[in-house]
């Protein structure tokens, strides 16, 4: 961005220093500018800025829609959020990344196709809308059956969708609302069973009994993003749904096997193997013990045809096996195999051939096969199974013991893992595919570290479970059909006519019954074809909407989401999906922690842009549990949080500030860490913004102008500040504009806010007040330089704040003319630099004494030696107001200076002067304060002293000499004279 150029009509250059200009809308750019502008308010009112937005916004649509396309089009895909509540920050986060890129590149000419929609989240709102059941209406979903619960949820969605809707919008999203979808509605379900019917008539989809992660609350196989793990240190109670009593978890069991004698007749000791477990209840299905083959332990067994174990509870033997995967370290290194509720089991057993054996029903209860234990439940069977294991004599030990424990995320149930019959979709092909497109190059993912986790999981991916036994959700286009003589298969198709041809052609007679599987696809499935699905596949038009330019959305879906899209993109299309994926980190509070009910600081973007009071956010936690979307035993923890974290509540900090927080973390690392007290300081610092803007407008109402004169800053006599500010001006849109290529929007609201706040506002404004005031020549040129200042910041600003920057800019001309590369002096911004920072220190010195103008301070500077003398001499006006000072005086540090008589209090400001402060003779100065100021200047000695020492050691390296380029060289010795010359200033001050 190194020329800014719209008009090429130069500004007159006579006394007010404009022309009237003819009015021109840009293209590029998604803001009116007119004189007719409604007066700007006293000061920053988001809801009355965001309220005038959305009536703008209604004026100017029929404008928008007929701009013309320069660039061509942007695609992009908004993750879409799970119609179980309204948004939260995490949502807020993602759709304000992608707002971002899509303002931006609106600004770079592009039409910018932005997709919006909801997901069923087949699971989650399933869940919650049984909650919600239970609590209003005291009813259960079995108990009104299928089509009336259904009906239930999709009320449900009709009000939760539009409340997202309704968010994001307040939100400010410029999503392309016509194309909004959901991933239930016609053309999606379409899409899903299409999907379907081809992978299974490819053989990629297949129906067997296979373990899965099973809830037994749900009822329901659940995906691996449902799974929560959660560290047991030490014996722990925690409750569990459908029991009345917590259950305890957190130790381990050892059990003897009593080895079967190989001579029956053998009156020898019987053997014993002992295993270690934290799941007696298991023992009913175990069907061997595993040994390493090298555990000397076990060594004597190796040589026998067979080893048999005999079975605590069943009238059976089970084998002793040998398998490399067991470690021999774990307690007594031998392990109990269950196949049927343990993945390393599972998968031990299909090694050696061994047939599992069901423990547990769908609810979680014992089987029939055990009657002695029948129909209790699996952790009340434990403990009677632990209680018979003693009278058996077999049970060897009890201890604590640290575990992991997969919890549920939506049922808080325990998982377990059983064999179930499911459908699964083989991706091993499909992964290989997705992994080529990041080795080739083709596929970019940044940031880049988590090419690792793509690559982890694509090359030891398994088969895809892809039903689930719910209620809500796509149901699986799946027939069985049967013949007379009970024949049967599966067949997948559209519908119940197609279905029934396929299963004649498969079976040979039309005799057939055909029953559709009642189960529900993942909802990922679906969500896993939405880049196409939303475009029309599967038409052929798709083509003209697909692929995405860019998906953006959070880590934690990596694998589960991203990936999935890649694979299915590939298998279904034949090409990619998109060819960069960016990933943003896990919102957390600001302390760092995760925002959860138990911790009651979960805090919606409404709060936040609306403020919200103790009270409210109270309410707010009541609602949640009367609707049965917090427990009754959740409430009180997340009260307590909530008022710990908000004594005072939340005050209104407006869309914009929180867009602007947000977007002030590096949305790249793992953890954002949001503080509301951090949201709010953004809202006064777009104040501050508010504020120069009816600075500038009055300023230039007293000199008889309008803003909207203005065009260019081309042939205008700058003076060295004027120039000053415009170079920062370049400096801030260069790094806005690398910002928006790289993803590293940080750096660009750190820029935008250190070059308004304190270049613009703190520094370059104050210094124009007095020339502006007296309406001097220079006047018209400092309006001009904020006018363009405020133009081109407020244009770079808009992405992020589209509000405040939609209608402040209203007031400023859109294409003041600006060369910016003729601004960037890196010499001219050094000297202002060190002027500022003079400044600073000043300024810091007389608020820590509580110096005030009643004091009459005036400044007096000592510089270094004549060079700085020259420089300081520059810019005695500007650090006369910057110090806000009543006068300054300048002389030549040297031995005849007099200091103790010119001044108060002292210090240095850096390598070109010292300074100090005198004040008039009402104010006596207290001894203490002159100790205090004595003891300041001494720990300033030592630290410049102790820097020093750190420099000249670094220069005196060897190593340093060798690998350090001249830069480097050139600039540790100017900061070596630039310290040396500081302390000794200090040292004679002191003196």
């Amino acid at each position: 961005m190194q020329i800014i150029k719209v008009v090429n009509r130069h500004l007159v250059k006579q006394k007010h220093l404009c022309h009237h200009k003819l009015r021109q809308f840009t293209t590029t750019l998604c803001y009116s500018t007119s004189r007719d502008a409604l007066p700007i308010a006293a000061g920053y009112q988001p809801k009355q800025v965001e309220a005038a937005y959305w009536e703008r916004q209604k004026l100017h649509k029929q404008e928008e829609s007929i701009r013309s396309c320069k660039r061509g089009t942007y695609r992009m895909l908004l993750p879409p959020p799970n119609v179980t509540g309204n948004l939260h920050l995490g949502h807020a986060l993602n759709a304000t990344v992608q707002d971002v890129i899509a303002r931006q590149h609106r600004q770079l000419g592009y039409e910018v196709d932005w997709i919006p929609g909801t997901d069923h989240a087949g699971i989650a709102t399933q869940v919650v809308v049984e909650r919600t059941l239970a609590a209003t209406k005291g009813l259960t979903r079995q108990e009104i059956g299928r089509d009336a619960f259904l009906e239930e949820v999709w009320k449900w969605k009709a009000e939760k969708g539009s409340g997202i809707v309704r968010d994001l919008e307040q939100l400010g999203c410029s999503l392309n609302w016509p194309r909004e979808y959901f991933t239930m509605d016609t053309q999606q379900a379409h899409a899903v069973n299409v999907a379907f019917e081809r992978l299974f008539d490819e053989g990629l989809i297949q129906r067997r009994n296979s373990l899965v992660n099973w809830s037994c609350a749900l009822r329901s196989a659940i995906s691996d993003i449902e799974v929560e793990t959660v560290d047991i240190k030490e014996p722990t109670e925690l409750a569990v749904p459908g029991y009345e009593h917590n259950v305890l978890f957190g130790r381990i069991y050892d059990v003897a096997y009593r080895v079967v004698p190989e001579n029956p007749a053998d009156n020898s000791p019987v053997e014993e193997i002992v295993v270690s477990t934290t799941r007696p209840e298991t023992i009913l299905g175990d069907v061997a013990v595993a040994v390493h083959p090298a555990d000397p332990r076990y060594t004597k067994y190796r040589n026998r045809n067979e080893v048999l174990l005999q079975h605590p509870f069943r009238q059976d033997t089970i084998p002793l096996v040998f398998d490399i995967s067991v470690e021999q370290e774990f307690g007594s290194g031998a392990v109990k195999i269950t196949p049927a509720h343990d993945r390393f089991d599972f998968e031990l057993a299909t090694r050696h051939k061994l047939q599992s054996r069901q423990v547990f029903n769908e609810h979680g209860n014992i089987v029939s096969d055990y009657p002695e234990f029948q129909g209790k439940q699996r952790f009340e069977a434990r403990d009677l199974i632990v209680e018979r294991l003693e009278e058996l004599k077999l049970l060897r030990e009890v201890r604590p013991h640290q575990m992991q424990l997969p919890i549920c995320s939506r049922s808080k149930d325990i998982i377990e893992y059983m064999a179930m019959p499911q459908w699964f979709l083989s991706t091993k092909s499909m992964a290989k595919a997705a992994l080529s497109e990041l080795h080739s190059g083709r596929l970019q993912i940044l940031p880049a570290n988590h090419e690792v986790e793509w690559e982890r999981w694509l090359s030891d991916t398994r088969d895809w479970c892809i039903s689930r036994q719910l209620w809500w959700g796509h149901q699986v286009p799946a027939y069985q059909a049967y013949d007379a003589k009970g024949n049967s298969c599966w067949v997948a198709a559209l519908d119940e006519q197609s279905a029934q041809k396929k299963a004649v052609s498969i079976l040979g007679t039309t005799e057939l019954k055909l029953t559709r599987d009642p189960d529900v696809l993942d909802t990922w499935f679906s969500s896993a074809l939405l880049p196409f699905s939303v475009a029309g596949w599967p038409k052929e038009s798709y083509k003209e909407q697909y692929p995405l330019d860019i998906m953006q959305t959070g880590h934690d879906i990596l694998f589960f989401w991203v990936a999935r899209m890649m694979m299915m993109g590939l298998k279904l299309t034949g090409e990619a999906p998109f060819r960069r994926v960016l990933l943003n980190g896990i919102v957390c509070d600001a302390q760092g922690r995760k925002m959860s009910k138990s911790l009651g600081n979960i805090v919606a973007p409404q709060q936040v842009v609306q403020g919200a009071s103790l009270d409210s956010l109270k309410a707010e936690l009541q609602k949640s549990c009367a609707a049965g979307i917090i427990k009754a035993n959740e409430l009180k923890t997340s009260t307590e949080g909530m008022t710990k974290m908000f004594p005072k509540g939340i005050q209104e900090c407006g869309t914009d500030a929180l867009r602007f927080t947000l977007m002030s973390h590096n949305i790249k690392n793992h953890f954002i860490n949001f503080d509301v007290d951090a949201c709010y300081t953004n809202k006064l610092f777009l104040n501050k913004i508010w504020q120069a803007m009816r600075f500038t407008l009055s300023s230039a109402k007293s000199l008889g102008i309008s803003l909207h004169d203005f065009e260019t800053m081309e042939g205008v006599t700058l003076s060295m500040w004027d120039r000053w500010i415009i170079g920062r001006l370049a400096e801030t849109l260069t790094i806005c504009s690398q910002s928006y290529s790289n993803y590293n929007f940080h750096l660009a609201t750190a820029a935008l806010k250190q070059f308004f706040y304190q270049n613009l506002c703190d520094v370059y404004l104050e210094t124009t007040k007095a020339a502006i005031s007296r309406k001097e020549n220079s006047a018209f040129v400092n309006v001009a330089t904020l006018t363009a200042c405020l133009s081109w910041g407020l244009q770079a600003m808009a992405p992020f704040t589209p509000f405040v920057a939609s209608e402040l800019l209203q007031h400023v001309p859109l294409n003041l003319e600006l060369k910016l590369a003729q601004f960037q002096d890196a010499k001219l911004e050094a000297e202002v630099a060190d002027i500022v920072s003079i400044c600073t220190t000043v300024r810091q010195v007389k608020s820590r004494n509580q110096i005030s103008k009643r004091h009459g301070p005036k400044l007096c500077l000592f510089a270094q030696n004549a060079k700085a003398e020259e420089t300081l001499q520059r810019h005695l006006n500007q650090i006369v107001v910057l110090t806000r000072c009543e006068g300054i005086e300048l002389e030549l540090l040297n031995e005849e200076s007099k200091f103790q008589k010119k001044l108060n209090f002292f210090s240095t400001a850096g390598a070109l002067c010292s300074f100090g402060i005198s004040l008039n003779d009402e104010f006596a100065l207290p001894e203490t304060k002159r100790e205090e100021m004595v003891q300041e200047n001494k720990k300033k000695l030592k630290k410049l002293l102790n820097e020093l020492q750190k420099y000249r050691l670094r220069i005196d390296n060897e190593a340093f000499q060798l690998m350090a380029d001249n830069a480097v060289k050139e600039h540790f010795q100017n900061r070596i004279k630039e310290l040396e010359a500081e302390i000794d200033s200090l040292m004679t001050l002191t003196a």
